[in-house]
């Protein structure tokens, strides 16, 4: 017997517990969630990992898959490699899981190899190219057919950036070569699209200033900003998460830095633009989702029931990142029904039914999920890269909620970029 350890997203997974009874039965599917509430990440860990929580728990009102309950087991793993590599072997002894939403880059990275052996889908919230090759055939990674996420590559997103960057600098009436510099810490996140990112660069015309570091957690990053100042950077890559992306923001903007920041799919979101103020005005980032909270699809009313599951209700504001988690749980889901359908909610089956779909949206989830479709040869889900501009139009002391009804913070969608599905990419 399974029992689930509640270890972070209280309501939501008390609530799955107990319709669960309070332990997995041998019929229930056994579900592994791996979350960063405490760790450095954890600005955008909490409210992703709660969209995931909360949508699984919202699978179970509703019956489940296939009239088995999920029994899932979330463990905040603070962004520490060892504790999920040591998780990861609990679920995949005994009663093994299904399938594991996953968090980190450096943690899913390394362990590729494992659910490769053990047959494990593991969606992630990296998105790391190394995790798109299934066949391994681009030869820059390992074979990762059991890795998935939901969303464009960190490398195919920040390619769409500068293929916007290239075209602001030309409306903006800028001569000579305009100049991009990559910054964010030594560490297998920020790095991901690194390579990718410097070598459109270079093809679209940039100059490529050398990258500039600065550690994931929030900090005085004044000499930073004046490095890219002295530089004359135009366009800045910001790789980190929000939280210190806000530090260089302030310091940037403190420091007179005359530059176009352009933030990685966690490097901005509202709660980001209420904590650096107007410093967050203008900055381009990545949107993986058809709206924001305070838009409307047909299936918001979804989206609103999930959010009554948690503290807030659906009276509260949910920034991007709660909606992602929210797909990537609704994505494995439905091909778990596939799988039962099909032989079992087993790995291989679960894999298999993440490729039966193509520009596939979740029951449930139109107008919020983007189309998708994995294949596999191919694990690059998500190619259309919609590009929004956040703008901040006065003081932010008030709730989130309030400043975007009032319109202090508004969320502009600027350009989607339909990138190519050229081979030469796959895995960087």
């Amino acid at each position: 017997m399974t029992r689930l350890r509640i270890t972070g997203m209280t309501a939501a997974l008390a609530l799955a517990g107990a319709l669960a009874g309070g332990a997995a039965l041998a019929q229930d599917i056994a579900v592994g969630h791996l979350a960063d509430q405490s760790g450095p990440t954890s600005d955008v860990g909490v409210p992703y990992g709660q969209g995931v929580a909360d949508a699984l728990a919202y699978i179970n009102s509703k019956g489940g898959i296939a009239g088995k309950k999920l029994a899932v087991e979330t463990v905040d793993y603070g962004y520490q490699v060892p504790r999920a590599v040591a998780q990861y072997k609990k679920w995949s002894e005994g009663t093994k899981v299904a399938a594991i939403q996953g968090w980190g880059t450096a943690d899913t990275e390394a362990m590729i190899g494992f659910v490769t052996k053990d047959q494990i889908p593991y969606l992630s919230a990296s998105y790391s190219a190394a995790l798109t090759d299934p066949g391994g055939k681009s030869g820059r990674t390992k074979a990762a057919p059991y890795n998935f996420f939901y969303g464009p590559s960190y490398s195919d997103a920040v390619r769409a950036l500068l293929i916007w960057a290239a075209e602001d600098w030309k409306a903006k009436g800028g001569t000579g070569k305009p100049k991009f510099v990559h910054m964010g810490a030594n560490h297998p996140y920020p790095n991901s699209p690194k390579e990718a990112g410097e070598a459109m660069a270079k093809e679209l015309g940039f100059d490529i200033i050398p990258p500039v570091q600065f550690a994931m957690t929030p900090g005085d990053y004044t000499s930073q900003c004046l490095t890219i100042k002295d530089a004359g950077a135009n366009y800045a890559y910001l790789a980190n998460t929000a939280g210190s992306n806000i530090s260089v923001l302030k310091a940037c903007k403190t420091a007179g830095v005359n530059v176009q920041f352009m933030g990685n799919v966690w490097g901005m979101d509202e709660n980001a633009a209420k904590a650096a103020g107007d410093a967050a005005n203008g900055v381009v980032f990545p949107m993986r989702t058809g709206i924001a909270w305070n838009g409307e699809a047909p299936g918001k009313a979804t989206l609103a029931a999930i959010s009554k599951l948690s503290s807030g209700g659906a009276d509260v504001y949910r920034p991007v990142h709660y909606l992602t988690g929210v797909c990537s749980a609704y994505y494995m889901a439905e091909a778990m029904d596939w799988a039962a359908k099909n032989g079992g909610v087993t790995g291989p089956n679960v894999q298999q039914g993440m490729y039966q779909k193509k520009d596939w949206v979740p029951a449930g989830m139109e107008g919020v999920c983007l189309p998708s479709s994995w294949s596999a040869e191919d694990h690059r889900g998500l190619m259309s890269v919609n590009i929004y501009r956040m703008n901040v139009g006065g003081a932010t002391e008030a709730p989130v909620a309030d400043l975007v009804k009032n319109g202090t913070i508004k969320l502009e969608k600027v350009k989607t970029v339909e990138l190519e599905r050229k081979a030469d990419r796959l895995g960087w």
